[in-house]
C-alpha cells in the first residue's frame, strides 16, 4: 500500500532529487529538473513548482537558507534540503521500486472499448499506433547510444523503451490475429456492426469484473 505523504507529488521528489546536489533557488530547481530529463520521468506540473516547493519547506523537507538579487530581477530564496527530506526521498524511493501500484495507461482505456469500432478499423488503428511505436523505439534507441552516462543514471530510460518494445509487440500480434482472422469472436463483433446493435447493448462492455 502506498504511504499517504506530506507532500503527495511526485514533483516533490524530483525536487529532492536536483536539491540533494545543492541548495537552489526555484528558477534553478526548475532548469535543473528539466536540463535531468525529469519531465520525462516524472508527470511534472510545471505550474505547480511554487506551490510544491513552499508546501515542503511547510513540511520540514526543506528550509530557506537566504536569498539573492541579480538586477533588477525579483529577490529569489534559496533553499536547501534537511535531514527529513532526505530521509523522506530514500523512503519514498524505495516504495516506487517494491510496492506495484495500478497505474492508469490511456492505450488500456481504448482497449476497454475495443468493441465499439468495427474490427477493420481497429487494425488500422493498431497500425497506425505500432508504426508510431516503432518511431519512438528507434529515436530513444539512438539517443541512449550517444549517451555517455553510467549506466546507473540511464536505468529509468532502459525501462522506458523496454515498456515501449513490449507495447509494440502486443499491439503488433493483437492487429496480426484481427487481419488474420484467429482472433476469437471475431465474426460475432462484426455482425454487431453489420446489424448496428448500439454500442450499449453489447454484453458486458465495460461490465468485467462487477460478479
Amino acid at each position: 500500500m502506498a504511504t499517504k505523504r506530506k507532500v503527495n507529488n511526485l514533483l516533490a521528489l524530483a525536487v529532492l532529487s536536483v536539491i540533494v546536489q545543492r541548495p537552489m533557488h526555484r528558477y534553478e530547481i526548475a532548469a535543473t529538473l528539466r536540463a535531468h530529463g525529469k519531465d520525462r520521468d516524472m508527470d511534472i506540473k510545471w505550474g505547480s513548482l511554487y506551490t510544491v516547493v513552499q508546501n515542503m519547506e511547510k513540511a520540514g523537507f526543506l528550509e530557506i537558507i537566504g536569498s539573492e538579487r541579480d538586477g533588477a530581477r525579483p529577490e529569489r530564496v534559496i533553499y536547501r534540503i534537511t535531514d527529513a527530506g532526505r530521509a523522506e526521498m530514500a523512503d519514498w524511493t524505495r516504495e516506487l521500486l517494491a510496492a506495484p501500484v495500478p497505474e492508469h495507461h490511456r492505450f488500456t482505456a481504448g482497449l476497454s472499448i475495443l468493441a465499439v469500432l468495427p474490427p477493420d478499423e481497429v487494425i488500422v488503428l493498431l497500425g497506425t499506433r505500432v508504426a508510431a511505436l516503432e518511431r519512438t523505439i528507434e529515436t530513444t534507441k539512438a539517443e541512449l547510444a550517444e549517451l555517455t552516462l553510467p549506466r546507473l543514471f540511464l536505468v529509468e530510460s532502459e525501462f522506458g523503451l523496454a515498456m515501449l518494445e513490449a507495447e509494440a509487440n502486443w499491439a503488433r500480434s493483437l492487429r496480426d490475429e484481427l487481419a488474420a482472422g484467429t482472433f476469437e469472436g471475431l465474426e460475432l463483433w462484426r455482425q454487431w456492426h453489420v446489424d448496428g446493435m448500439p454500442a450499449e447493448q453489447i454484453p458486458e462492455l465495460g461490465e468485467r469484473g462487477n460478479d
